[in-house]
């Protein structure tokens, strides 16, 4: 075997790589998602943690009502979103199928189904807005619906996209357990 700076090995001329061993590619894959999936955990709980911030300014009366306002019905189931997170980090060090389901799960009941919701609640508000250009809510001097459906919208694509990997990368262990189960 040829070191670094010394001569190749005799008798090869570096094209016999064909009958190493390769990583299988649902192992691959499997690395790929999980950092995907941890990237989009990290944007949600970035925006997770926002959130928390602007409900507590809201709560507590820290600025004035007119700086920021006080927070919409849901924001507070939505908050429990953070639970499929948590799931999904535990799912990853020991590849363990049933946390990534629970994580899945609990993504449509805890995340999705919030942002349904405050999409519906706020639609009056933003119609009003759109048709009018009154706004009764704000949020340092932008109108609280427009903030909040952006952050909406933000929050459906993270969360979409995590639900999507997460398919991805569940189908992907499930290849590497049939595969076990066959040897």
């Amino acid at each position: 075997m040829a070191s670094r700076a010394g001569p190749r090995a005799a008798g090869t001329d570096g094209s016999d790589f064909q009958h190493r061993e390769r990583v299988a590619l649902h192992y691959q894959m499997s690395v790929t998602l999980k950092y995907e999936i941890k990237k989009l955990i990290y944007v949600h709980l970035v925006l997770w943690l926002l959130l928390v911030a602007k409900m507590s300014v809201g709560h507590l009366r820290l600025l004035s009502h007119d700086q920021v306002a006080m927070p919409y019905q849901w924001e507070y189931p939505y908050l429990l979103s953070i639970v499929p997170s948590i799931l999904g980090l535990l799912s990853f060090p020991r590849n363990n199928i049933s946390y990534l389901v629970l994580s899945m799960i609990s993504m449509g009941l805890f995340s999705i189904a919030p942002l349904i919701y405050g999409s519906m609640e706020m639609f009056p508000a933003a119609q009003q807005l759109y048709r009018h250009g009154k706004a009764y809510r704000f949020l340092f001097g932008f109108s609280a619906v427009s903030v909040m459906y952006l952050v909406l919208v933000l929050a459906v694509q993270v969360h979409a996209w995590q639900l999507h990997y997460s398919k991805k990368l569940l189908d992907s262990w499930f290849t590497s357990t049939q595969e076990k189960k066959r040897k």
